[in-house]
């Protein structure tokens, strides 16, 4: 089966996943009791703005011995304005009182429709990497999984906006640790990791660049990040006509949301605005497929990506600069088709030369589809040795 095939017949299967009902209009009755509704008035970031039970399935009407609760709370834009995203957090019933290990999961691409986010799909068992999710469940950890900035919550997707993602991601750790500890198992000495691949990979990789100067009081023990778009000019460029062609596109309706003065409308033609509109009212599935091969010059009038105040938006979520203060581990597939290897490459070198404790795995012979499956296994086995306290040296 060809490249195009692969990545068409995955779409199209996670197509079927976005059809089925979601839980966008609707909250599911969770197996245990819902905690206390935190106060409407919130001051800082990681505050929970409200709680409800739902519950979560891997697979439709596949049962979890978990408890789980869909969360609203403060975190922050990427201009540093407070905002409200949701989220849910997973807990096994497993009787543990802690301090329970937490790890704050960011999902890859899923849309840029409310009823695509993480939250929406958790009570039917149609959410994108939920298989993966329980896991890390299964494993005794409680999971907290954002939705990132505008899925779930009123206002757009800022979609691929570095900065943003990441608060997200710490945020929910702290919303996490805020539930009451006698539902949870979480307390403040809880270690923490921090998880993602490909959109996730990016939120994930921010989410530990950010750590020490946003959230320095999390026990952020490890993070594992694969298939990173660490540089979006870079990943723009290898879509540009291809497969991902779509995802340049969502890219720039994301940037344009966290940034309204970048004016994307001004540089689209008629066929541009028409595919923008689609896709911040759809999901990844039927985005990915709806612009294949196309072009910037096919949807532009002129190419934003030229023009200097544009330049300077996506350096801005440019990874690499900065050392996260614990260890990571960071994996890409080899066949990468989406996200080029060589950016994985040189995030690994650009965190190794900034005195960052990395962990680099090469899987030669895997695509992207390929690398979010196969590589979470290790990727977990190696966080599950930063939470029993295993010293890793790295391999820079």
């Amino acid at each position: 089966m060809s490249v195009r095939h692969r990545v068409l017949a995955a779409a199209a299967a996670l197509a079927l996943a976005s059809a089925l009902p979601t839980a966008a209009t609707a909250t599911a009755t969770a197996a245990g009791e819902a905690p206390p509704a935190a106060p409407a008035t919130t001051s800082a970031p990681g505050d929970l703005v409200s709680t409800s039970p739902t519950s979560f399935h891997p697979l439709p009407l596949q049962p979890t011995n978990t408890d789980a609760w869909h969360i609203e709370y403060r975190s922050t834009t990427a201009k540093g304005a407070p905002n409200t995203v949701s989220g849910t957090v997973i807990v096994p019933k497993d009787g543990r009182k802690g301090p329970r290990p937490l790890v704050t999961y960011a999902v890859g691409t899923v849309g840029m429709g409310d009823q695509c986010a993480p939250s929406a799909g958790f009570p039917y068992g149609t959410t994108i990497e939920a298989s993966l999710i329980n896991q890390a469940v299964q494993r005794g950890w409680a999971v907290a999984v954002t939705d990132y900035e505008g899925l779930g919550t009123p206002g757009d997707h800022t979609y691929t906006v570095g900065r943003a993602e990441g608060q997200a991601v710490l945020d929910a750790a702290r919303a996490a640790l805020r539930l009451p500890a006698d539902k949870t198992g979480l307390t403040a000495a809880s270690p923490v990791g921090i998880m993602g691949y490909s959109q996730g990979g990016q939120a994930s990789s921010w989410a530990a660049e950010l750590h020490d100067s946003y959230a320095p009081e999390l026990n952020i023990k490890g993070t594992a990040t694969g298939g990173v778009p660490a540089d979006l000019m870079e990943v723009a460029k290898f879509n540009d006509g291809g497969l991902g062609a779509g995802l340049i596109l969502m890219a720039a309706a994301g940037h344009d949301t966290a940034y309204p003065e970048l004016k994307l409308d001004s540089y689209l033609n008629k066929q541009g605005k028409s595919y923008v509109d689609f896709m911040r009212k759809n999901c990844v599935a039927i985005n990915a497929t709806s612009a294949p091969f196309k072009r910037i010059s096919e949807v532009t009038t002129t190419n934003p990506l030229e023009a200097p105040d544009w330049k300077a938006r996506l350096a801005a979520s440019k990874l690499g600069t900065h050392a996260p203060d614990h260890p990571v581990y960071l994996y890409h597939g080899g066949l990468d088709e989406l996200i080029p290897y060589k950016v994985g490459q040189q995030l690994r070198t650009g965190w190794c030369a900034a005195g960052a404790k990395v962990q680099w795995r090469s899987h030669p012979l895997l695509e992207h589809i390929g690398g979010v499956t196969v590589g979470a296994f290790p990727a977990m086995s190696w966080l599950d040795d930063r939470f029993e306290g295993r010293p890793t040296g790295g391999n820079c």
